[in-house]
């Protein structure tokens, strides 16, 4: 940790996680700061929520709510409502729990997840 100014700044760096996950086409880089816990998920193509993360969590669906930048490439999400719509680049997303997602495309989806990564991938 680097401490800025004074003993209440901090700066992390995902070169150097506290915890990594991986699993089945992706994995997530995990920092904490400021007492939460930030993670960077890159999905490959060929990722998708119900096929790569549900076998080690055995929930319906994903059940960590999410609050997240999207960095690059694309996903598709479909919530359990039916609901479903596409997050790439520069976008924020606000996901509650309910739903599955997937890469759309060929290029490896980043996301910096501000909320939903403290339990995410783990196994039951």
């Amino acid at each position: 940790m680097r401490v800025i100014s004074g003993d209440k700044a901090e700066v992390r760096n995902f070169a150097t996680p506290y915890e990594v996950r991986e699993f089945p086409n992706g994995r997530v880089e995990l920092i904490m700061i400021g007492g939460a816990m930030v993670g960077k998920a890159t999905f490959l193509p060929g990722w998708r929520w119900s096929t790569s993360v549900q076998p080690l969590v055995h929930t319906k669906s994903c059940e960590a709510p999410h609050f997240q930048y999207h960095v690059s490439g694309r996903l598709h999400v479909v919530m359990d409502d039916g609901s479903e719509f596409d997050c790439g680049p520069g976008d924020v997303s606000l996901l509650p729990m309910g739903h599955d997602a997937w890469v759309v495309g060929d290029e490896p989806a980043v996301v910096v997840d501000f909320q939903g990564m403290i339990d995410y991938a783990k196994a039951a």
